[in-house]
C-alpha cells in the first residue's frame, strides 16, 4: 500500500490546493523514495536473516510501517513524508529480503510458482486498495486507516511456521520435522526432511560468503537471470505506471475519470496476477516470459504512438482516444501474466541457501536503483520531451528482454530447489528424481 500511494496522493500533492508544497521533481522523489530506503533494511535483513529467521525478519516490518504511516498522517513538510516514505522502504527490503526466502523454502515444489506468486498479489491487492481508499479520504485519514494494518499483519504471523531450512540451519530438526508436518498435512515428511538435512548439510560445508554471489560460476549464473529479469521487469514500465497512475489516466482515459479508469487498471492487474500464479505451475515459467514481454512491447508502442501523435503532429487523434486507454489496459493484462510474477517468484528459486541472503540483500538494492533510475528517467522525459518518449523507451526495452529470456532464462517448472542448483551448475539428475519427491 505505501508502494501504491503516490498513484491517488500526488495528483493532489501537486495541486495549488495542497498543504504541503510539492514540485513535479519532489514528486518523483517521493514516489521512489522507498526504493532508496530498501537498501538500508535488506542489508540488515543479510545479516539477521540466518540469525534469528526468516519469519522474525518479517514481523519487524509492522513497526516500521506503522511509523511510516502515522508519520504520512501528520506531516506538514515534505521532508517529513521523505522520511516516512524512507522508513517504509526500510520495512520494505526486510519483506524483498525475508519473504521470498521463506516462501522459496516451505512450498513444496509443485505448488511453489502459485505461492510464491503471493508476494506479488499481496502488493498488488494492495495498491488497488490504496487507490480506492485514496480516491475518497484524504491524505490523512487514508494514512490512518492504512496504521490499522501493520498490527494485525503482525498478530497474524506470529501463527506461521518457521522456515524447515532455518530450522534445520540451527540444528532445530525436531521442530523443521513438526513444521513440515504441518506445511505438508502428513506425518510422513521423513524423505523431504532427510533432503533438507542433507542441502543444508552441503551449503554448510561450502561455507556461502558474500563474493561467492560471483564468483561461483552457478550463483554468478543465477544473479545474471534473476538481476536480468528484474531489470527488465523495471524497464518496461510497470512500477512507473502504478506510481503516476492516476496522472496517466488523465492523459489517457477520454471521457472515463481517470479515478475510474485506474480502479480497473488495478483490478486487472490483481486478476491477471492470480491467473499467472495458477497458470506458472501448469505452462511453465518460460513460456509466460515470453509471451508476456512480445504483448508488453505492442501495447507500450502503441500508447507511445497515440501520444506522439497526438502531441507532435497535427493529426485529428480525437475519434481514436480510445486507444491508449485500450493499450494501457492491454499492457497491464499481459504484463501480469508472466514479467509482473514471474521475477519476483525467481528471488525464491534461483540462489542456494548458503548465499540466499545475500542475493536477495543484493537484488533488492538493484531493484531499488533501477526503479528510482526509471522514475527520475520517466519524469524528466514527460516533463521535458513529452510523455511518448518513455513509452517508446519502455517498448524498446521490453525488446531487449525478449533475447534475453529466450536466450538465458531456464524453466524452474517442477524441478526442487535442489535440481534447479544442479542444473544451473550444468549436472544432469540421476533417477530416483520421483522418489526423492515422493
Amino acid at each position: 500500500m505505501h508502494f501504491g500511494w503516490p498513484s491517488p496522493s500526488l495528483p493532489y500533492l501537486l495541486s495549488a490546493s495542497s498543504h504541503i508544497s510539492v514540485s513535479s521533481q519532489d514528486g518523483s522523489w517521493l514516489a521512489s523514495m522507498p526504493c532508496i530506503g530498501a537498501a538500508s533494511g535488506s542489508i540488515m535483513t543479510a545479516y539477521l536473516v540466518d540469525r534469528i529467521g526468516r519469519k522474525n525478519c518479517m514481523l519487524m516490518t509492522a513497526p516500521g510501517y506503522l511509523l511510516a504511516w502515522l508519520m504520512v498522517a501528520f506531516a506538514s513538510t515534505i521532508w517529513e513524508l521523505y522520511a516516512a516514505r524512507f522508513i517504509c522502504g526500510w520495512a520494505d527490503g526486510l519483506v524483498f529480503t525475508a519473504f521470498p526466502m521463506y516462501l522459496g523454502e516451505i512450498a513444496s515444489y509443485d505448488i511453489r510458482g502459485l505461492l510464491g506468486s503471493s508476494l506479488q498479489l499481496s502488493m498488488i491487492f494492495g495498491m488497488l486498495l490504496i487507490n480506492i481508499i485514496g480516491s475518497y479520504l484524504s491524505i490523512t485519514n487514508t494514512a490512518l486507516v492504512c496504521a490499522v494494518l501493520p498490527p494485525v499483519f503482525f498478530a497474524l504471523f506470529w501463527l506461521m511456521p518457521d522456515s524447515p531450512y532455518y530450522l534445520v540451519m540451527k540444528g532445530n530438526i525436531e521442530e523443521a520435522s513438526r513444521n513440515l508436518q504441518l506445511l505438508r498435512q502428513t506425518k510422513d515428511v521423513s524423505n523431504e526432511l532427510n533432503r533438507v538435512i542433507e542441502s543444508v548439510r552441503v551449503e554448510k560445508e561450502q561455507a556461502g560468503r558474500f563474493y561467492e554471489l560471483f564468483t561461483v560460476a552457478s550463483n554468478r549464473r543465477a544473479a545474471i537471470i534473476v538481476f536480468g529479469l528484474r531489470a527488465i521487469q523495471q524497464f518496461s514500465g510497470t512500477t512507473v505506471i502504478t506510481f503516476y497512475a492516476q496522472s496517466i489516466f488523465h492523459e489517457a482515459s477520454g471521457d472515463m475519470s481517470p479515478t475510474t479508469a485506474t480502479m480497473i487498471y488495478f483490478s486487472l492487474q490483481l486478476l491477471c496476477a492470480l491467473v499467472s500464479s495458477f497458470l506458472v505451475d501448469k505452462v511453465g515459467r518460460k513460456p509466460l516470459l515470453i509471451v508476456s514481454i512480445i504483448g508488453s512491447g505492442v501495447a507500450l508502442s502503441l500508447e507511445g504512438t497515440y501520444f506522439y501523435l497526438s502531441a507532435n503532429t497535427d493529426l485529428d487523434v480525437s475519434s481514436l482516444r480510445v486507444v491508449p486507454l485500450v493499450a494501457l489496459l492491454g499492457y497491464v493484462v499481459i504484463f501480469n501474466l508472466g514479467m509482473g510474477v514471474i521475477p519476483v517468484l525467481f528471488l525464491g528459486e534461483m540462489f542456494p541457501t548458503s548465499v540466499k541472503a545475500f542475493a536477495l540483500c543484493v537484488a533488492d538494492i538493484w531493484f531499488g536503483v533501477i526503479v528510482t533510475m526509471v522514475a527520475k528517467f520517466f519524469q524528466i522525459m514527460q516533463d521535458d520531451f513529452g510523455i511518448s518518449v518513455p513509452f517508446f523507451a519502455f517498448a524498446a526495452c521490453c525488446a531487449i528482454g525478449l533475447v534475453f529470456i529466450v536466450l538465458l532464462v531456464p524453466e524452474t517448472r517442477g524441478k526442487t530447489l535442489e535440481e534447479i542448483q544442479l542444473e544451473l551448475k550444468g549436472i544432469e539428475k540421476e533417477k530416483p528424481e520421483d522418489s526423492s519427491r515422493a
